[in-house]
């Protein structure tokens, strides 16, 4: 990460310096001449101190080196441990994202921001956004998730690209749980080329990006790119270190070497530490790949290890407390449970998933409704898909009522979203349960809105995949 340090920033105006120098001066209990020696006079120092000029940065490095401060500190008001400081309590709230909550981590990545735009620190405030767009996506609120994804990636328009590549992988995932699949599909391909044209075959930046692309691929149905997106992320990770460890032993130096006094070692060490904690989001997308071929397995219809995979998956999910995320799995996981026969247990878990209004009826019991549950805006393709498994539980139990329910909430949310496959399959169970309690009519209009959005223009075709990087 790099540092213009040297620079004196436009808020910072003669006179502000000027009361820096002056507080400095008197803390110190320094004469003005003996400030200004040897080579400038006490009358410059008090034409500083009183804000009628603004001094060269040779004047600063001398008066710096006299008072005893860094020249960045006396040139910005900066205090030199201050960016390694905040990289610090970055680590810290990574950690916390990690292994705790994601409100409680919010709480750590807003105020370093707050503090990194006082000291106008762009890329500490740029990886304070990103840290709160995580913790905003696992609670599900996506549009602000999304803002702070934005924002992050303004403030680094001119770092190189991989540094960008978590920014864009955040708005990505943001617009994908919103239920925009194509623009999400769209950001991480684009990227991908953008790298591939650059020849910035950044495994790190790859591996987030192939990890991704999975989810949207599946949701539209586009199960080949997302079999060959997985592969790829799979041979990239052994390429990435595992970042909880050697985070650790970074930031555990760094706590050393601040306390020395050795603030630019602790800065490169920070730094290290900084990149590896937000890779434990890899951990995350890696259960992606389960996630994947669990999806793989069910569609080949060896249904245990289908499930095996997917309570992998869960798992790593649920030991980050990425509840949005864990919601969508267990959706799936409940699909194949119902499929071995395991009917009351996939209830179990679909019932606490969505909005009020699913009251219980038999089955599951008293299962109690999710304070975060899935619907319109927040995972809508799972929540079509939760609503889609609960009307074939229904209509197995000879519940027709409470099938059609459940298959038209289905409908309403998967409508709205590119999930062409879902909603065709949708249709066709919708207008079967019709047909066969005699409303013909109403079974025909439903095949036909299946057969409508198959039909749409681009809802098939993604375009070119974009180009493999070398391995």
């Amino acid at each position: 990460m790099t540092h213009r340090s040297s620079e004196v920033l436009p808020a910072d105006d003669p006179a502000e310096i000027g009361r820096r120098v002056l507080r400095l001066r008197g803390e110190r209990g320094l004469t003005q001449r003996q400030l200004a020696e040897p080579a400038y006079t006490a009358a410059y120092v008090s034409t500083l101190e009183s804000g009628k000029v603004r001094p060269s940065e040779a004047a600063l490095r001398h008066l710096a080196e006299r008072l005893g401060v860094s020249y960045e500190e006396l040139a910005t008001g900066r205090p030199a441990r201050l960016a390694p400081e905040l990289r610090l309590r970055l680590t810290d709230a990574r950690r916390a994202l990690a292994t705790g909550a994601p409100e409680d981590a919010a709480e750590l990545f807003r105020a370093v921001h707050e503090e990194a735009v006082t000291h106008s620190l762009a890329e500490e405030q740029a990886d304070a956004l990103l840290g709160l767009g995580d913790c905003l996506l696992e609670s599900g609120e996506l549009t602000c998730a999304r803002d702070r994804f934005a924002a992050a990636e303004r403030l680094l328009a001119d770092e190189p690209l991989p540094r960008r590549v978590p920014a864009v992988r955040g708005r990505a995932t943001a617009h994908l749980l919103s239920g925009e699949l194509r623009y999400a599909c769209y950001l991480l391909e684009s990227t991908l080329d953008e790298l591939d044209a650059a020849g910035l075959h950044d495994p790190e930046a790859l591996l987030l990006l192939y990890t991704a692309s999975i989810a949207p691929y599946m949701d539209m149905g586009a199960h080949a790119r997302a079999a060959h997106a997985a592969e790829l992320a799979l041979a990239l990770a052994p390429r990435v270190d595992d970042p909880a460890l050697v985070a650790g032993m970074h930031r555990g130096v760094a706590r050393t070497l601040i306390a020395e006094g050795r603030i630019a070692e602790a800065d490169a060490s920070l730094a290290k530490a900084q990149e590896l904690y937000r890779q434990l989001h890899i951990r995350t997308e890696l259960a992606h790949c389960h996630w994947m071929r669990g999806y793989v397995h069910a569609q080949d219809g060896d249904l245990a290890h289908a499930e095996s995979e997917l309570r992998t998956a869960r798992d790593i999910l649920a030991s980050k407390r990425a509840a949005l995320f864990t919601e969508q799995v267990e959706v799936e996981l409940a699909d194949v449970l119902r499929r071995r026969g395991k009917t009351d247990e996939a209830e179990a878990l679909l019932r606490p998933l969505l909005t009020a209004g699913d009251e219980d009826e038999g089955g599951a019991g008293q299962a109690g409704l999710s304070t975060q549950a899935l619907g319109a805006g927040r995972g809508a393709v799972h929540a079509g898909g939760a609503h889609r498994l609960l009307g074939l539980i229904a209509e197995e139990r000879g519940d027709v009522e409470r099938a059609e329910e459940h298959y038209c909430a289905a409908l309403s949310l998967l409508e709205r979203s590119s999930a062409v496959g879902d909603l065709a399959d949708l249709c066709r169970l919708l207008g079967d349960l019709l047909r066969r309690t005699g409303r013909v009519e109403a079974a025909m209009d439903a095949y036909r809105t299946g057969l409508g959005h198959r039909a749409a223009p681009g809802t098939t075709t993604l375009g070119p995949a974009p180009a493999t990087p070398p391995m």
